[in-house]
């Protein structure tokens, strides 16, 4: 990654949390295999150490802390909501809605208004703060891969950004979700793709 355009970069991490990432987070139990097996925590600390170090922007979209009344009326549910009438993922006050203790926020990271279906860019100020820091370069990473990652970048680009996404820096429900994601439709779209270590390989200054 060129040294040249990390003032106009950042680093876009979706969705770290507890539910997704820790051990009793309520899909663990199926994150788990892919969380674990591609060490995405210790690939987003990297990432996250790597972007402060680089002066790169850390910015995070994080999903809608939910109750148990959000979803009751909504027109057309999204299937990726359908449970959510019966288990609250991400819920308002708990937890499971709080970051994975290694993956914190630090003083001058950014937190973008929280997206309610799978973009971080729908109905939040995430495209405003980007434009208000000047940045035109985004790298994408987080959970789900097929979901809120996907549809991020699929935005980001609508959107006229330069989308980079860390294909080690995502998980998901299965493999094959992962996949998809890395082998089939980001490419089809995307700018470019990295690794964890190509990142964190690239020059700080």
């Amino acid at each position: 990654m060129d040294a040249s355009i990390y003032s106009k970069t950042a680093l876009i991490i979706i969705d770290p949390f507890n539910d997704f990432l820790s051990e009793g987070g309520k899909l663990y139990s199926v994150t788990k295999e892919t969380v674990e097996g591609i060490s995405l925590v210790q690939n987003l600390k990297k990432l996250i150490e790597g972007a402060r170090e680089r002066k790169i922007q850390v910015i995070y979209a994080p999903h809608h802390h939910t109750t148990k009344e959000d979803y009751l009326n909504w027109k057309f549910l999204a299937p990726a909501h359908q449970g959510s009438k019966n288990i609250v993922l991400f819920e308002k006050n708990s937890w499971g809605a709080e970051f994975h203790p290694e993956l914190q926020p630090q003083p001058g990271d950014l937190i973008a208004q929280n997206h309610w279906t799978g973009s971080g860019f729908a109905n939040t100020d995430l495209d405003f703060l980007l434009r208000a820091h000047n940045i035109d370069h985004i790298i994408i990473a987080g959970m789900r891969a097929n979901t809120c990652i996907d549809s991020t970048a699929r935005y980001g680009v609508e959107l006229g950004y330069h989308v980079t996404l860390i294909k080690d820096g995502i998980a998901a429900f299965n493999w094959e979700e992962i996949r998809v994601t890395v082998e089939i439709t980001f490419p089809n779209y995307g700018h470019a793709m990295l690794t964890t270590e190509e990142f964190i390989n690239s020059p700080q200054s």
